[in-house]
């Protein structure tokens, strides 16, 4: 075929294009041979689609398995030739003949069903299967017997196929009138006598044409050789022979037998057979015996390919004469192909936040098999958050069912398995991977509700104290904790100004030096916030815990060291071993055992005549006192605390042994006097005269004073401007933890008039001698409630005088 022809039947096929637009389905109708390039069709324009749409949805071709003859040109929005097609070699005799595949948009996700019907042209010629065809005929054969001429194939359709046969001039034969898509024999007809003795060979060309334009042909030499004495043709039994077979079954399976008569007899009596015509294909699948005439399967069938089979079975004779019966096979369909699964679209990764009902993955779903075999139901393996629909036949869509939640599945592997409804059922199975992406659902979570961190005081700015920790159960940004301190104030500063919190690692340092002895705890919040957008956060209190330290030494309360006069202790001589001298009083303003202090007698001028209590700082005698010992007594105390180091401090306590006044006054200004008592006597002379002057005036008071005595005993020591020495409960305690006495003692002093004897009695709890501490202040308060008298009975002159002596001993040194 010339191709100025081709080109004019193009044109005049592409005139007759048709185009239809029904529910999303396009049709179009081109002949085969097309050159690659040339226009299919104008998809967007029959789609409604705009080209631009064509570019932003990714569109594209599926046809799944099939080889892709038509591609799309998304810059023009048409479709193109892209391969060679030929039309024999895609549908073979099948008419029509239609390409069908669909054209896939994403975001949204689409698709249209496209069908391109391809239309015959004449490109193929008639063929015989032979080059030769020969006959053997008796010269007895009768006027008008017939000779079966074998048929020619044209591969081509309709009116481009096989129409009609032509027989070479000749006076001997003619050709009975052919009749496309009879059942009829093709035959030759003797009508002339054959006279082997004329001629004993003839040579005829048959010539097979079709009916297109320009028209084509094929020829086959016909042969005729004259026998002699063969006069009659086999006959077969019946004119078609009907089977039907299992595409499964296999080599060598019996299909039918063919059966055909000659009322010959002997040699030219004797049958073959032969497979005279068959489908392409069809001699490689089927066999006949020569001899019986059975018709064996010798390959394997597809009812896929192929469901229907014609041959054409020669029974002759060895005369040359001969019958055609035909064999019809029919192919049975067995469920032999399981369903095959073709993604068209899937989406790899989605948002954890998406809706119900969001597809997933578009799917084709493909059963070559026949009726129940052929149906398709798909299913996914127990996966609760998702399922599978079926939006039209064969073609299925995976949809998400339920609300997803990354932080409990950040992947999901889904299979779904498609089954045929044949028995038994085939079914095929594919695994789709889903991320889930995460977005900022989940707030920091702290590992504690609350956190408490100790830190000693003293410490240095800038030391690290805690670090607290929260998670948060999203990823990446979403998951990427910050810290920050929540603005609050401690006693009126902000709590920036005793700590600090890291952003990143939520580490927590001290901004300042802290002492226990101003602020022991205090509490603030610190919040987590994460990266997301919007942030999410959560909060939670610390305490941070002030530890004591050891920096603060023993302070002495009494007695009271001054520079400019001297307390002395006045202890008779007739005291007895254990006589209560005085108490040294002293405080830390640690706590705990950094404020447990201990008292040792360090110095003394006899250390045979005095011990000083280890815990509660008491100085008693430890024998009797004589005459002997001195009067002036100079003790030296160390009061230490039990921290690690321990601190001290010294306090100097001055005794003066003797059992008057004069006698005090003349001995004790030598304790710090001595060189100046020598050097001056009048002074001493003098003094002496005031005493006995002062000891009458006191003698006219005392009497007065033992007239108001019970008004004056609550009020004397309260009042007075003298040392008093105070008496602490043994198990003192400071209830603001800043005292150091951790015993509370209760004293009453009695005193006989026949006595010169001082006992102390000690009492039980709910003392009436009581000594609270300020720590806000830098001295001591000392409180004393009376709520009885000290002493049951007045006291006698002699008494008041003695107790006014120990009392103003220290007012006149």
């Amino acid at each position: 075929m010339s191709e100025g022809t081709m080109t004019r039947q193009v044109l005049l096929f592409l005139s007759f294009v048709s185009l239809s637009l029904v529910s999303g389905q396009v049709s179009y109708s081109i002949p085969e041979e097309m050159a690659k390039g040339s226009l299919v069709g104008n998809i967007a324009q029959d789609l409604g689609l705009d080209v631009k749409r064509l570019k932003s949805g990714k569109a594209r071709i599926y046809t799944g398995d099939s080889t892709e003859y038509i591609e799309l040109n998304k810059e023009r929005g048409v479709l193109v030739i892209k391969e060679r097609i030929d039309r024999e070699t895609l549908c073979g005799q099948t008419t029509p003949c239609a390409l069908d595949f669909q054209i896939i948009l994403e975001n949204p996700m689409q698709f249209y069903s496209i069908t391109v019907e391809i239309t015959d042209i004449n490109d193929n010629s008639p063929v015989f299967k032979n080059s030769e065809i020969k006959f053997e005929i008796s010269e007895l054969a009768k006027i008008g017997s017939k000779y079966i001429l074998e048929k020619a194939l044209d591969d081509d359709v309709g009116i481009n196929g096989l129409r009609d046969y032509s027989l070479s001039s000749s006076d001997t034969f003619i050709l009975n009138p052919y009749r496309k898509g009879s059942s009829r024999n093709f035959e030759m007809v003797l009508k002339k006598h054959l006279d082997r003795e004329k001629q004993e060979q003839l040579s005829l060309i048959l010539t097979a044409t079709d009916g297109g334009e320009p028209q084509l042909s094929g020829t086959i030499l016909i042969t005729i050789t004259v026998l002699d004495a063969n006069d009659n043709a086999p006959v077969c039994s019946q004119a078609e022979f009907t089977t039907k077979v299992k595409e499964n079954s296999g080599k060598g399976t019996v299909l039918t037998t063919v059966s055909a008569s000659d009322a010959d007899e002997g040699p030219h009596g004797h049958i073959t057979y032969s497979i005279s015509n068959a489908p392409k294909g069809a001699l490689e699948l089927f066999e006949i015996e020569k001899e019986s005439g059975v018709v064996m399967l010798m390959g394997k069938l597809d009812y896929e390919k192929f469901r229907h089979y014609e041959i054409d079975v020669q029974a002759s004779d060895e005369g040359g004469n001969s019958d055609v019966c035909k064999v019809v096979i029919e192919v049975l369909d067995t469920n032999d192909n399981p369903p095959a699964i073709n993604i068209m679209s899937a989406s790899s990764s989605i948002s954890e936040d998406v809706k119900p009902g969001t597809v997933l993955t578009m799917m084709n779903i493909q059963d070559p098999d026949s009726n129940e075999n052929g149906k398709v139901h798909c299913a996914l393996d127990e996966n609760t958050h998702f399922t599978i629909t079926s939006t039209s036949n064969n073609f299925f869509t995976l949809v998400t069912d339920s609300e997803l939640d990354r932080e409990r599945s950040s992947e999901y592997n889904i299979t779904v398995t498609c089954s045929d409804e044949g028995v038994p059922s085939l079914s095929s199975s594919v695994t789709l991977t889903l991320q889930i992406s995460d977005v900022n659902d989940n707030a920091p979570v702290f590992e504690r509700s609350s956190y408490e961190a100790n830190i000693v005081e003293n410490n240095t700015p800038g030391l690290s104290v805690f670090t607290v920790k929260a998670r948060d159960a999203d990823w990446n940004q979403n998951a990427r904790v910050s810290y920050i301190l929540e603005d609050s104030s401690i006693n009126g500063v902000p709590v920036s100004s005793y700590v600090s919190v890291s952003a990143d690692s939520g580490v927590v340092h001290a901004v300042r030096s802290f002492d226990y002895e101003q602020i022991k705890d205090f509490h603030f919040r610190v919040k987590a916030q994460d990266g997301g957008s919007p942030p999410l956060s959560s909060n939670v209190t610390m305490k941070i815990l002030i530890q004591d330290q050891n920096d603060n030494p023993p302070q002495v309360l009494y007695p009271v060291q001054t520079g400019g006069s001297l307390v002395a202790e006045l202890v008779p001589r007739s005291a007895d071993v254990g006589y209560l001298v005085t108490k040294v009083v002293a405080v830390d303003v640690d706590s705990g055992q950094n404020a447990w202090l201990s008292y040792k007698l360090q110095k003394a001028t006899d250390r045979a005549l005095f011990e000083v209590g280890s815990q509660n700082g008491e100085i008693r005698t430890i024998r009797q006192v004589t005459d002997k010992d001195a009067v002036k007594q100079r003790l030296s105390v160390i009061v230490e605390d039990n921290g690690q180091p321990s601190r001290s401090a010294t306090v100097v306590v001055n005794v003066a042994v003797a059992d008057s006044f004069p006698e005090v006054l003349s001995e004790f200004t030598d304790f710090t006097h001595d060189k100046e008592y020598n050097d001056n006597l009048t002074f001493y002379l003098v003094l002496a005269l005031a005493v006995v002057s002062f000891l009458f005036i006191t003698c006219v008071v005392v009497i007065i004073s033992v007239k108001i005595y019970r008004w004056r005993q609550s009020r004397v020591l309260y009042h007075s401007n003298l040392p008093v020495i105070p008496y602490y409960p043994p198990r003192y305690s400071d209830t603001l933890g800043t005292g150091t006495l951790q015993h509370v003692y209760n004293y009453e002093v009695c005193r006989t008039t026949d006595s010169r004897k001082s006992d102390c009695k000690f009492a039980g709890a709910g003392s009436q001698n009581v000594l609270i501490m300020d720590p806000s202040s830098t001295g001591t308060m000392q409180r004393i409630q009376s709520e009885k008298s000290i002493l049951d009975e007045p006291d006698s002159p002699l008494e008041v005088s003695y107790r006014l002596v120990h009392s103003f001993s220290g007012l006149f040194l």
